[in-house]
């Protein structure tokens, strides 16, 4: 057996001209006009179904939805707590209270985050009665006022610092929003030092108070202007003649049998804590 000649370089140029197209039976890459034709229609119409296929399981599926309210919500039955000012790292307020600039950051923050608690930001607001849920029906749903004097000292109106500058800094304290929630009972923000006889806490309003008249909430698209109740913890450390001040500070949900704050699979839940050093 003869092994075939090897084809030379215009006979594999020529067969591959050839194969593009084909002047003889007018095919190109092998196939005519008509065969291309109908592979391009298949595969029109198998992609054509598939995207429509696609677009209805996504149109019957954001029908079960509520644009308003979030389907799903059983998952968190018990909110969580956030602190302001934003610490630098986490859960630690370092500054110094001869150096403004360590703490100018701090101040900044809470001024922007209370902006919308002001008398001039709130004038639209509604006077809600104390003491009990404010339960609405729609459609539109009120927002209730929340007065900043609430907060007394760490209302930044007489001190512009909220404590900072004299080393007895103020950290804010709200729960996470949940839709529909009803305390029961009356919540309040419970805040304790871990280590005794380092520091003193004031919290704003009086006891931690949260009224019932902040709930329920009804959602970001339905209650426009609704406003966090808040409680303001300040922080007043002991031993001022020491160089470096630290405490760390738990606070937690207290005062309501509906909201948890222990939780074997959640440790932070319904508490949150966080460390305060006071440098001089």
């Amino acid at each position: 057996m003869t092994k075939k000649e090897k084809k030379s370089f215009n006979q594999s140029l020529a067969e591959w001209k050839l194969f593009i197209y084909n002047p003889t039976t007018g095919e190109f890459l092998g196939r005519t006009a008509k065969s291309w034709g109908l592979i391009l229609l298949f595969y029109l119409v198998f992609y054509g179904f598939l995207a429509a296929l696609f677009s209805f399981t996504m149109w019957a599926m954001l029908q079960t939805l509520n644009d308003e309210v979030p389907k799903y919500r059983d998952q968190i039955p018990s909110p969580g707590l956030t602190v302001f000012p934003k610490p630098v790292t986490a859960l630690e307020y370092s500054f110094t209270v001869s150096d403004p600039e360590s703490y100018k950051g701090y101040i900044e923050d809470l001024r922007k985050f209370l902006k919308p608690y002001e008398s001039e930001e709130q004038k639209n607001l509604t006077a809600c009665s104390d003491g009990a849920l404010f339960e609405q029906k729609g459609p539109v749903y009120s927002a209730c006022r929340f007065p900043l004097p609430l907060l007394q000292a760490c209302s930044g109106v007489d001190d512009p610092d909220f404590g900072y500058s004299r080393g007895s800094p103020c950290v804010l304290v709200k729960m996470n929003r949940i839709i529909g929630l009803k305390p029961q009972g009356m919540p309040r923000i419970e805040c304790t030092s871990k280590s005794e006889n380092t520091a003193t806490l004031s919290t704003y309003p009086f006891n931690g108070v949260i009224d019932l008249k902040y709930f329920p909430y009804y959602g970001k698209k339905l209650h426009v202007s609704y406003l966090q109740p808040l409680v303001a913890v300040q922080v007043s450390f002991n031993a001022t003649s020491s160089t470096t001040n630290e405490v760390t500070v738990e606070c937690k949900i207290d005062g309501s049998p509906n909201l948890k704050n222990q939780d074997d699979r959640d440790k932070f839940l319904g508490r949150v804590v966080f460390k305060v050093i006071a440098r001089a």
